[in-house]
């Protein structure tokens, strides 16, 4: 038994020196709030807001005006090319058309009457029994019979042509989203050519015109993923991808912008057009990487230098703001390796430099500096507060009365 005594000892006093170490950490942490460094998949992402919208979405108006005398169409119809949609009241029309013929007929028994006048003219002439200026002046009359024939003629193709613009036909193969018109309704387009219906080419395959900041627009490419929600379906994400990033800039309230067109399937014409879309275009994304809370990255105690205080005033990923269109300002902005300084649990904090890469806006990519496990300080509780004063001793400070 005497051999043993020595290793129970030693056993023993392991036991105190991990019971004292693990006291200690826990009391040191019990004044700082903890984040463990772990490893996962991290994806930077450009959030926006836009409006979901037909690819190709044709309005289809009426040159004439008039009084709607039939609808041929209403919304959801299916319609082909050239079908006719809608008829308005041809009457004044045709009455103009009738007025242009007759028009036209009497202009041409005017040339023949210019040409027959012309012609023995011609011959009094050459026999010398007429002068040069009457002559000149039957040419001259049947010169201006015949251009009175082709003004005519104008007058009498653009009445038909207005005739024919009676008749609404659809210039393509779609789905009528919007009827503006009911039947007796007149319309005038005597400014603007007033829109009857709206057209949908094919809402199996739509768009989304999305606003992005500029600060983020500099990250956006071509074919780029796209995750997105409507509001209709919550619980559902839907897929696209990026197929345009104009060049047209949008200001609103000193804000610019820029449209960033997105492609998008509806095969189960889930999507209808108009519904607002929480855009979220992928940037970068990796997978097992270490991470690291942004709050440990904004976290510095009250001692630290105020040159490491400026430095890391705003961590990655920290506050954005919002433009009035939606889109979130700063949320995808290109990271480049960076240099931070973050304290490590050991007893007390301990600054450690490390290397971020990427940020989803709660957690950043840590290239070099930490290990999966580590604790880092993300916040310094409170202080106690201090206990409370004894109770007054009834014997000091006066006499006590007794009864």
């Amino acid at each position: 038994m005497k051999r043993f005594v020595p290793w129970v000892a030693l056993v023993v006093a392991l036991l105190i020196v991990a019971s004292v170490v693990r006291q200690c950490r826990s009391s040191a942490s019990e004044n700082y709030q903890i984040a463990t460094v772990t490893r996962g998949p991290i994806t930077q992402a450009v959030t926006a807001t836009g409006t979901l919208n037909p690819v190709v979405n044709v309005q289809v108006g009426s040159q004439v005006s008039g009084n709607i005398l039939k609808l041929f169409a209403d919304f959801n119809s299916q319609v082909k090319a050239g079908q006719i949609v809608a008829q308005i009241d041809p009457a004044l029309f045709q009455a103009t058309v009738t007025q242009a013929e007759g028009d036209l007929a009497n202009a041409q028994a005017a040339l023949e009457l210019a040409k027959l006048n012309a012609t023995r003219t011609q011959e009094l002439f050459a026999r010398k029994t007429s002068s040069q200026a009457d002559l000149d002046q039957a040419i001259a009359n049947l010169h201006q019979a015949e251009a009175n024939v082709k003004i005519k003629q104008g007058a009498l193709d653009k009445a038909k042509a207005d005739l024919d613009h009676c008749t609404i036909t659809s210039p393509i193969d779609g789905i009528v989203i919007s009827r503006s018109v009911d039947v007796g309704q007149t319309v005038a387009a005597s400014l603007q050519a007033p829109v009857i219906f709206q057209i949908a080419n094919d809402l199996t395959k739509m768009q989304i015109d999305s606003n992005v900041a500029e600060a983020d627009v500099g990250v956006l490419e071509v074919a780029q993923d796209v995750d997105f929600t409507v509001d209709a379906f919550p619980m559902r994400t839907f897929h696209g991808k990026v197929v345009q990033v104009r060049n047209a800039p949008i200001t609103v309230q000193n804000v610019v912008t820029y449209d960033t067109v997105i492609g998008v399937s509806n095969p189960d014409l889930k999507l209808k057009p108009g519904m607002t879309a929480n855009v979220s275009i992928i940037v970068a994304q990796k997978d097992n990487v270490v991470q690291i809370k942004n709050a440990a990255l904004r976290y510095r105690p009250a001692e630290a230098a105020p040159a490491e205080m400026s430095s890391s005033k705003v961590a990655s990923g920290g506050s954005t703001s919002r433009t009035p269109g939606g889109a979130q300002r700063g949320a995808g902005r290109e990271r480049r390796p960076s240099e931070r300084t973050v304290y490590v649990l050991s007893g007390r904090p301990n600054p450690v430099q490390i290397k971020t890469g990427i940020s989803d806006g709660v957690v950043t990519e840590v290239i070099e500096g930490l290990k999966e496990g580590d604790r880092v300080v993300t916040a310094e509780l409170a202080s106690k507060s201090p206990a409370a004063s004894p109770p007054p001793n009834p014997f000091s400070g006066g006499a006590r009365r007794f009864p």
